[in-house]
């Protein structure tokens, strides 16, 4: 009677025995699963910054080209005040971006601050549509330009972040921005055209907000601070660096012209012969010049070092200023507009690299958004508002004659910092 349960017995202990194996099984299918979705994650992780930059440039050019030209035919502004009102991006920026940088150092919390200041900027920038006197446009400006100042250092120093941690290009992240703003000129533009001005605010606000959404997926990464709050002896220790302060002046000299230079070249191609189409059309030839330079920058910085990049960047801007000084023919400045490609899409990634790496770790934001401040900010008011006394006074070639002169000048104080940083490597060698 006991018989016929042996086959059962040895059954179930070859069942027993075979167990083990099925769970190993499965464990490895568990470890290829985890792994397979790690992979995903780091693939999306790898996607979310030239997304992130293409919205937030997107939003840039769909308003900060046109914005002039709204004050001027909708809202009936004179020119006295639109200079004033476009004045004021620069000095709220030059004002604000260092105070949003020590919140970040000290919160140690860059991408809650970020979504923070995208998701007001984009508040403000609906509010623009609905201003109708020039205080409310001051006040408007005001709010949108602090807020928005601190949306491209903060998302600068989090790329670099990344790229130091997780490896990859900077340039190749960047580059997207300047996608994103030549697809908005064009787009935007031509929608302003068949919809209504109005336009320009809601794209503006919409990538911004989308911006805040996608916010969420990037790292967080906290600054290197761990000895308490930032002081202000960090901030004067970034002013005592020789090296620090000879870049702010040359980014002051070099970056001035580049910005002003947006809201001159539309004047130049008007008075050359050209139409509002051919402005849009050369902004977007420029902006889509910078991708290919800004992917290529890492590359060409390990070959040629920051400072030799920098001053062939330079140089390359003032022999395009100095050429508009002499009364071009139109075609002539439309090809030109391809060496922005060159000039600036070699030395955005490359100055801010160069900035990064003279500074301690632990105020790199700090020193991003000083740096960020004397080019974008002061650099650009000075220019802007000189600019606007000499084409006043004498003509636009007068303009772009004082932009290569400052350029040049750019030129010299970087030559005195790459002969600084080999006078210290060879002492450094010697010792």
């Amino acid at each position: 009677m006991s018989w016929p349960n042996k086959p059962l017995l040895r059954n179930g202990l070859r069942n027993r025995m075979v167990a083990p194996q099925d769970s190993n099984v499965v464990t490895r299918k568990g470890e290829n699963g985890m792994e397979a979705a790690l992979k995903r994650e780091a693939a999306a992780r790898k996607a979310v910054f030239p997304l992130f930059y293409f919205l937030i440039f997107l939003a840039i050019g769909a308003l900060s080209p046109l914005l002039s030209v709204y004050l001027q035919e909708e809202a009936r502004l004179s020119g006295t005040a639109i200079g004033w009102i476009m004045s004021l991006t620069p000095i709220v920026t030059m004002a604000a971006q260092p105070l949003w940088g020590m919140v970040t150092d000290y919160t140690r919390k860059p991408v809650g601050i970020l979504m923070i200041t995208l998701v007001l900027t984009a508040l403000f920038g609906l509010m623009y549509s609905f201003a109708g006197s020039y205080e409310a446009f001051v006040a408007l400006t005001v709010l949108l330009s602090a807020a928005q100042s601190a949306v491209v250092p903060i998302s600068d120093s989090l790329a670099l972040r990344h790229v130091h941690e997780q490896g990859g290009n900077y340039g190749s992240i960047r580059l997207w921005g300047s996608i994103g703003f030549a697809v908005a000129v064009f787009v935007v533009g031509w929608l302003s055209e068949r919809i209504a001005f109005a336009v320009i605010f809601y794209a503006f606000s919409l990538a911004m907000l989308a911006a805040a959404a996608l916010t969420a997926r990037l790292p967080r990464y906290r600054t290197a601070v761990s000895t308490g709050r930032l002081t202000w002896r960090d901030i004067g220790g970034l002013l005592s660096l020789r090296p620090f302060r000879l870049l702010l002046t040359a980014a002051f000299l070099l970056f001035g012209p580049i910005l002003a230079n947006n809201s001159y070249f539309g004047l130049l191609i008007h008075e050359l012969g050209g139409t509002l189409t051919g402005v849009g059309f050369a902004f977007l030839l420029a902006a889509g010049s910078e991708a290919p330079f800004m992917k290529a920058t890492d590359r060409l910085i390990r070959r040629f070092g920051m400072a030799r990049l920098l001053i062939l960047a330079a140089l390359i801007s003032a022999v395009r200023w100095l050429s508009y000084a002499a009364d071009p023919p139109l075609w002539f400045v439309y090809m030109t507009t391809i060496v922005q490609g060159c000039s600036v899409g070699l030395s955005i990634p490359t100055a801010l690299q160069y900035a990064r790496r003279l500074v301690p770790e632990r105020v790199q934001v700090t020193a991003v958004s000083l740096y960020s401040a004397v080019s974008n900010g002061l650099g650009a008011w000075f220019c802007t508002l000189l600019g606007g006394y000499l084409l006043e006074r004498w003509h636009i070639g007068t303009v772009y004659l004082f932009f290569g002169a400052c350029t040049l000048a750019g030129v010299f104080v970087l030559l005195w910092l790459a002969k600084l940083e080999r006078d210290d490597q060879s002492a450094g060698e010697r010792g």
